[in-house]
């Protein structure tokens, strides 16, 4: 009787989940069947065509074509997650003392020199 009632406490203790789960799996056909009834089903030739990254799309797969849009998204994530590396530090900057402080300038001196670097090649000039 005991194991039961204490069988039973443990599994109240996941009826919060529970709930979750089924308000997330409502919610989630919800926006699955929602827009299948109220969204227009008639989509103009605009709308069908083919746009890819600020261009239209080219017939020949060998055709010469600008490359800059995608080099400077390319430069652009790699230095948005080398700055979410600041944010631990911004977190622990109490602790981290003199030498967290050299390692995080060490860093930001990397950091730097390579925006100078792309910047002196003319990878971040938009022709």
């Amino acid at each position: 009787m005991k194991e039961k009632r204490l069988m039973s406490e443990f599994l109240l203790g996941y009826l919060p989940v529970l709930i979750l789960f089924g308000i997330a799996l409502a919610l989630s056909l919800l926006f699955l069947f929602i827009p299948a009834v109220v969204a227009p089903s008639q989509p103009d030739t605009e709308k069908l065509s083919t746009y890819e990254c600020g261009f239209n799309a080219f017939d020949d797969s060998r055709m010469k074509f600008d490359v800059q849009f995608y080099l400077v998204a390319i430069l652009f994530i790699i230095f948005d997650l080398e700055v979410a590396f600041l944010f631990p530090y911004a977190v622990s900057i109490g602790e981290a003392g003199t030498y967290g402080w050299i390692v995080v300038m060490l860093f930001l001196a990397e950091l730097t020199a390579g925006l100078v670097y792309a910047w002196k090649k003319g990878a971040l000039d938009w022709n």
